[in-house]
């Protein structure tokens, strides 16, 4: 089948890979434009034109989907489909009506549960014990599309994000080529979502990054590793951010101030939350690499008795 395919981050990788593997013939590969990154500002380019590039395959990038040039390349690829996976624009009407057997999309959650920019670090802050992926045919609306297929997955207690979005970036892709083949073949049952089920995983705002040592340590817990490893949960020590990115629940009671170390442990630090302790295991402090708690406590001496996030 032709197909044109569209993504940006990491998540979308294994699916563009996967779909080159396949036999299918893929016309071009649509990203978001090179952002520029570190001190330098210096572009640099996406993940899917990355490996777009090394598999020698056609690349556009825009920051308007919409515009009528967008379009234009469409209807000059002349895709059967199009397949779409952690892309980050609206893509509009004109161009999801365009092939004949639609866009579909990989998206990273069993919807009608966390539609939105955010599933998996929302699901992941939420505590949830499951995730999954379903593909799902595109609509205008934000992830209301008829569902395809879907794969559930259990969310165990050692996964952070990176961990779970590179497990349900290989199910998507898998589950992705399964459907196109399957279209390929004739039509393919779609179901409707009910969408008084349905919840929303917002896009990541800077206040969901500082962590609020009142909250109860299995919230501040989620919260960690939901933003690990990127963008990183942070707190503030002697007037300097720290970012937090692994972390033990303790469900023990002392005596001290929310937000107080109140003692050292084999692995690292032991922090007072807004009920029990949350064991602080890997940090990095600005301008410096994670590291080890523990590494961290050797250049850091007297740490107990202060207070996080003042």
């Amino acid at each position: 089948m032709r197909v044109v395919f569209m993504g940006t981050s990491i998540f979308a990788v294994p699916s563009l890979v996967k779909l080159k593997q396949s036999g299918h013939q893929i016309a071009a590969v649509v990203s978001q434009p090179d952002k520029a990154k570190g001190r330098g500002k210096k572009l640099s380019p996406t993940p899917i034109k990355e490996i777009a590039l090394s598999l020698g395959l056609e690349i556009y990038q825009t920051n308007n989907i919409k515009s009528d040039e967008a379009l234009a390349n469409i209807r000059e690829w002349d895709p059967e489909i199009i397949a779409v996976a952690s892309y980050g624009q609206i893509i509009p009407e004109s161009i999801l009506e365009y092939p004949p057997w639609g866009c579909i999309n990989v998206h990273a959650s069993i919807l009608p549960e966390y539609r939105g920019a955010a599933p998996i670090q929302r699901a992941l802050m939420a505590g949830e014990h499951s995730s999954g992926v379903t593909i799902m045919y595109m609509d205008k609306g934000l992830d209301t599309g008829d569902i395809i297929k879907q794969t559930v997955v259990e969310i165990s207690d050692d996964m952070d994000h990176g961990a779970l979005e590179n497990m349900l970036a290989e199910i998507g892709a898998d589950l992705l080529i399964q459907v196109i083949s399957e279209i390929e073949q004739g039509p393919i049952k779609r179901t409707k979502q009910d969408d008084s089920r349905a919840t929303y995983a917002h896009m990541l705002r800077r206040e969901d990054e500082l962590i609020n040592w009142s909250d109860p340590n299995i919230k501040i817990f989620n919260q960690i590793r939901a933003l690990s490893p990127m963008p990183g949960a942070y707190t503030w020590l002697d007037d300097g951010k720290i970012k937090i990115f692994l972390s033990r629940v303790i469900n023990e009671y002392v005596d001290g101030e929310i937000g107080q170390v109140v003692s050292l442990s084999k692995d690292g630090f032991v922090v007072k939350t807004g009920d029990k302790l949350l064991e602080v295991l890997e940090v990095q402090k600005e301008g410096k690499n994670r590291i080890k708690a523990v590494d961290f406590l050797r250049g850091y001496k007297g740490i107990t008795g202060k207070l996080l996030g003042i």
